[in-house]
């Protein structure tokens, strides 16, 4: 346990470069605060003392803004910056090195039962506001960019932005927008291409009228 405790502070030192001392960071850091809580709330959540673990959870999101249910499983070296409003649902899984921003939800459906919240592997970054939803796997050493939402599994090391979530990069190169497995609509891109062609066509209607009545102009 006190090896995990300082391997939480260690990686604070080490992702943010604001970081100037240990009393800092022990004391005023709400997401070393929130991942303190939330390992002795998922003691207490694995041996069966779950209004105990939910007591402790709500506890810490009321000081720290951030929302770990207490069933999550989360490895080592997790680091949340800033993380006001970083929601992670109860059957998440969380691996090693993984790093996550503010306002980023690791959330459900609503429409599954049993596992139905994301696995991040090892080495994985959620950019700021990203939600990640669905019993899904964002493969190891992959980048979720800020604002995305993802809702399909991504292999490893890949990197995913947009709404949805497309892959742009694979293992270091880029890749086509129109991968199969990536393929969802795009209504917002739809409606604009449509207002557009309807716009041109509007326009070609008005030139059409003003050539016709020039013509009647110039026969009176």
């Amino acid at each position: 346990m006190l090896k995990a405790l300082k391997e939480d502070v260690k990686v604070v030192f080490e992702q943010d470069p604001s970081a100037r001392s240990y009393m800092e960071v022990i004391l005023t850091y709400s997401g070393i605060h929130a991942i303190w809580a939330h390992r002795l709330a998922h003691f207490f959540f694995k041996n069966k003392l779950f209004f105990l673990a939910r007591v402790i959870s709500q506890m810490s999101r009321f000081f720290t803004g951030i929302e770990i249910h207490p069933g999550a499983v989360i490895g080592r070296r997790f680091f949340i910056d800033h993380g006001m409003g970083v929601v992670i649902g109860e059957t998440c899984i969380i691996g090693d090195n993984v790093t996550i921003f503010q306002g980023v939800t690791l959330g459900g459906t609503g429409k599954e039962s049993g596992k139905r919240h994301p696995t991040l592997e090892d080495n994985v970054l959620v950019a700021t506001g990203a939600k990640v939803l669905g019993s899904i796997t964002i493969g190891e050493g992959s980048k979720v960019g800020a604002g995305s939402v993802v809702l399909k599994n991504v292999p490893p090391n890949s990197t995913v932005v947009g709404i949805p979530g497309k892959i742009v990069i694979q293992d270091g190169v880029r890749i086509k927008n129109n991968l199969n497995h990536q393929d969802m609509p795009d209504p917002v891109t739809d409606i604009c291409n449509s207002l557009e062609m309807k716009i041109a066509e509007l326009r070609r209607e008005v030139e059409i009228l003003k050539q016709a009545r020039k013509k009647e102009g110039n026969a009176e």
